[in-house]
């Protein structure tokens, strides 16, 4: 009896051994390929820091830029891509007689800001970063950048979120052609494509992208006013408003009403820089985009804010069949852009007001001693953003040609090296001509 009650201590003592062992070995195991892993992966955030700090301080003296994608010169060495009526190795030597290019709406103006806050903004990703094509909860959109979002629009006041649904797009070009997708759905009539119109001048984006889907469920028809009194009130109508307005700036609503009238408000400039912000907007469909709040145009990144489930419901369809959501990095930045921007406070907005507002008064005074040429006028308003009355800075300048013998106000400013954008594009006449300020 002894012999088996020390035998059975023995075969215990054992196992206790034996299963003390294995833990110790995993834990080893464990704590050396943490170790490998880690000593793989050690000093490619530094590394990666390194290139984009080096290529950052490379001088294009303030008329330019170096990029870690952009031109490369014989050294295989990142070089400076010098603004337009600049060259040199440093950007540094100015083009005479250059001219003018004020078509665009690329908005670097903001540049600079972003330059002085380089760190809160900057981004470092490792390579297997967000490699799947969905988030976590099996969507196609950050809940944290959503988060953001409605932070934002909370801290601006400039639009209310709250129980709103958020769907996100490649720049707003792609949630407005997403929302015309979805409220083209609602038609009632099956008889002919729902009508879509826009108030003169127009953003031009809204009748090229109907006209260029060429879709059988909607049609461009021009200017809403050419609707507004006609007997048939029961036609399906999609009214786009974009304010403040492109080109012109204006603070504007819609047109038309109408059980058979939706909606859809572009308000990509509806921020303290470029206007007054009376009251937050509350509208059934609101767009917005990150290029005209933080400039940065290129990572093409817009949202909408939506009241209506099915209507979000039926953008989100739109967003998988036709890109399969956002990209990811797009959303990351975004969301990285966004946070630095909430953590500086009124910081961007400061500097970009003062920016475009110093710009708008240079432009009205070379345009005051002109009996040929005015620009368009617009009161100040209370701005619930500042608590003041605020002049406004618009984007862009909507200038006209008083003479009657200058019919292409176009080809008077090109025949002084100025590029502007021609009047009809917006649906207007040629007298005027849209400069960009941004």
């Amino acid at each position: 009896m002894v012999k088996n009650v020390l035998r059975s201590t023995y075969v215990v003592c054992l196992v206790c051994s034996t299963s003390i062992l294995l833990n110790l070995l995993l834990i080893i195991n464990n704590y050396v390929a943490a170790q490998w892993t880690l000593s793989l992966s050690r000093g490619w955030s530094s590394r990666a820091a390194a290139e984009a700090e080096a290529v950052a301080e490379i001088s294009c003296s303030g008329h330019g830029i170096a990029s870690l994608d952009g031109f490369f010169g014989d050294g295989n060495e990142p070089v400076c891509e010098c603004n337009t009526c600049y060259k040199g190795p440093d950007c540094s030597n100015f083009i005479p007689h250059c001219t003018a290019n004020a078509d665009c709406g690329d908005p670097l103006f903001l540049e600079p800001f972003w330059m002085q806050h380089s760190t809160s903004s900057a981004l470092v990703v490792s390579g297997w970063n967000r490699m799947s094509y969905t988030y976590n909860d099996n969507t196609f959109f950050s809940q944290q950048l959503e988060r953001l979002i409605h932070k934002l629009h909370a801290f601006v006041g400039n639009a209310i979120t709250r129980n709103r649904y958020i769907v996100f797009g490649a720049g707003s070009t792609q949630v407005l052609s997403a929302a015309a997708y979805a409220l083209s759905l609602q038609n009632t009539s099956s008889q002919s494509p729902t009508r879509v119109v826009a108030s003169i001048p127009y953003y031009t984006l809204h009748k090229d992208q109907m006209e260029y889907f060429n879709s059988e469920k909607f049609k461009f028809e021009g200017d809403p006013y050419t609707w507004k009194n006609r007997s048939d009130g029961t036609a399906d109508v999609i009214e786009f408003v974009t304010t403040p307005n492109n080109p012109d700036g204006r603070l504007s609503g819609a047109i038309l009403d109408g059980p058979n009238v939706k909606t859809i408000y572009d308000r990509a400039y509806y921020w303290p820089h470029f206007t007054p912000i009376p009251a937050p907007a509350d509208e059934d469909l609101m767009v917005f985009t990150l290029s005209k709040l933080t400039g940065h145009a290129g990572t093409r990144f817009g949202w909408a804010v939506i009241k209506d489930e099915t209507v979000f419901n039926r953008m989100v369809t739109h967003m998988k069949m036709n890109s399969l959501g956002v990209s990811k990095d797009a959303q990351f930045r975004a969301f990285k852009l966004l946070k630095a921007l909430l953590e500086e406070g009124t910081g961007i907005f400061d500097f970009a007001y003062r920016t475009m507002k110093r710009r708008w008064e240079r432009l009205a005074a070379t345009i005051s001693s002109s009996n040929r040429l005015s620009l368009q006028k617009i009161n100040p308003q209370y701005c619930s953003f500042y608590n003041e009355v605020r002049e406004f800075s618009p984007a862009y300048a909507w200038l006209k040609c008083e003479s009657e013998e200058d019919k292409d106000c176009y080809e008077v400013l090109k025949a002084a090296n100025i590029i502007g954008r021609r009047g009809n594009v917006f649906g207007s006449e040629d007298y005027y001509v849209r400069l960009s300020l941004i």
